[in-house]
């Protein structure tokens, strides 16, 4: 089983109708059975039923006007730049390559806010968006077009909700509002719009599987489940109740052959209304993290570790330095409760320490052995810097071919990002673009050149520099921290 981003690479009353609907379908009527008794050569004429009061026209009516408010409100997104390989993990590489990926969005503000997944704007250096013929007429200063095509800037792209906002410089646009999807109820009919395969302004039609799908057991990660045909391109979309209001942003597809076979995932409206209401206030997105890594407790786990009990919440490893180890948290405790509220999985522990401010103490009761011990953990900001440096990646300027890197000076906006340095001059690595010309240790995300053959390099330029000077040597010595270690990376001339 495949889970597929679902973008492209380069209401009780109605339901009861269609019950109707379809019992006419397939049951005959009186006129049917006396027409078996007449003669085959008189044909019997069926009175046409007025479609105003035709539960199959009024269904279709009712569908035909739902699509018509939503779809103005539903965009196509092209974004070009640098994205993971596609196939980094069968080779266990960190390479990064050019291309053109499209998707789809959601108009969250008339004052052009749009929501869409972050996976299809990721790595984006020019990001368009493409409005429908309704909306660009709704918004007068856009000139009337009926295509236009605006610049996007790129707002912020959170990669552990998969979500991202774009704003354009237009007004005035139709919206879509967010449905609270703790409502959601299993078996409600659901609509989902977008581009799939590049075929902009589609509709499908389905119902919501799962409100709370959670495909890794050990990710806090939930999910609202549909069987409406999601396909790769339809990410960003919404996913729509008879209302029109959003339950969830398309997202994901489990798939064998690579499409849609009815298991599409959405990321619910809740998240969505918590990430865009952080971002509009505070300018970017909260992650809160005590510094562990957890698992689920499992039968296995409980009797191979010897354990006495099967539930709650197995730490793996604590982060040395991190405020669950001053505190005193140690590998192999069981999180019981958060705040006195008991946890049972990794997605209710996860919920619990959301509920914290940057700067408050959770509160755990922790299994050890036979004890039983309660600590005060303060939650932190959780930060990625390898996710950060690509997101500073914005010129073709940061390409270093004979390395296959992308490269960016040290300055005093870097030195804050990452952890402490030997130096304060040197080029960082903020990904790998390519296997570069030569063979041997490269240099990886995140560390941070000094020099080449012994010559000191102070910034990119100065970087290509040194290696063009070395173009016919057999071998490049790199001096490049790591981790916190200095090393000297070998690089000899593929012959």
């Amino acid at each position: 089983m495949t889970i597929v981003p679902a973008r492209v690479s380069k209401q009780v009353r109605l339901i009861s109708s269609v019950a109707f609907c379809l019992g006419l379908l397939i049951t005959s009527s009186p006129l049917e059975a006396q027409s078996s008794k007449a003669s085959s050569s008189v044909e019997t004429k069926h009175p046409i039923l007025d479609s105003s009061f035709d539960p199959l026209h009024q269904v279709s009516a009712a569908l035909e006007g739902l699509s018509k408010r939503v779809s103005p409100s539903v965009v196509q997104i092209f974004s070009t730049g640098y994205n993971p390989d596609g196939d980094r993990e069968h080779r266990n590489t960190d390479l990064l390559s050019r291309g053109l990926t499209s998707g789809s969005g959601i108009i969250i503000a008339s004052d052009g806010w749009i929501v869409t997944n972050a996976h299809v704007v990721q790595g984006g250096r020019r990001i368009r968006v493409q409005l429908t013929p309704e909306a660009a007429l709704s918004a007068p200063q856009n000139g009337g077009s009926r295509r236009p095509s605006f610049d996007a800037k790129l707002v912020v792209a959170d990669r552990e909700t998969d979500l991202a906002l774009l704003k354009i410089d237009a007004t005035d646009l139709p919206t879509l509002e967010l449905s609270d999807s703790s409502d959601l109820k299993q078996g409600q009919l659901v609509l989902a719009f977008g581009s799939p395969l590049g075929f902009d302004n589609s509709v499908s039609m389905g119902i919501v599987s799962s409100v709370a799908r959670q495909p890794d057991p050990d990710s806090p990660t939930i999910y609202v489940q549909t069987d409406a045909a999601i396909n790769p391109g339809n990410s960003g979309g919404p996913l729509v109740d008879t209302s029109g209001r959003v339950v969830g942003i398309n997202t994901l597809i489990l798939t064998q052959s690579g499409g849609s076979e009815g298991i599409g995932l959405a990321i619910p409206s809740n998240v969505v209304r918590s990430v865009y209401h952080q971002v509009r206030s505070e300018g970017h997105v909260h992650h809160h993290q005590i510094g562990v890594s957890a698992r689920n407790m499992t039968p296995a786990l409980a009797s191979g570790l010897g354990l006495d009990r099967e539930d709650g919440i197995l730490v793996e490893d604590v982060i040395p330095g991190g405020p669950a180890a001053s505190s005193g948290l140690m590998p192999g405790d069981i999180v019981l409760s958060v705040n006195e509220k008991r946890v049972q999985n990794i997605r209710q522990f996860a919920l619990a320490l959301y509920s914290f401010a940057v700067g408050e103490k959770a509160t755990l009761e922790i299994q050890r052995g036979k004890q039983t011990i309660t600590y005060q953990i303060p939650v932190r900001e959780k930060q990625d810097v390898q996710e950060r440096l690509a997101d500073l990646v914005t010129r073709e300027q940061a390409r270093i071919p004979q390395l296959g890197i992308l490269a960016l000076t040290l300055d005093e906006t870097l030195v804050r990002m990452l952890p402490p340095l030997r130096n304060r001059f040197g080029v960082v690595v903020a990904g790998k673009e390519t296997y570069g010309a030569y063979e041997g240790d490269g240099p990886l995300p995140g560390d941070v050149i000094y020099s080449v053959n012994g010559t000191p390099v102070d910034s990119v330029d100065s970087l290509r520099s040194a290696l063009d000077v070395l173009k016919t040597a057999d071998a490049i010595i790199l001096q490049a921290e790591r981790a916190g270690s200095l090393h000297y990376l070998i690089l000899e001339a593929d012959k």
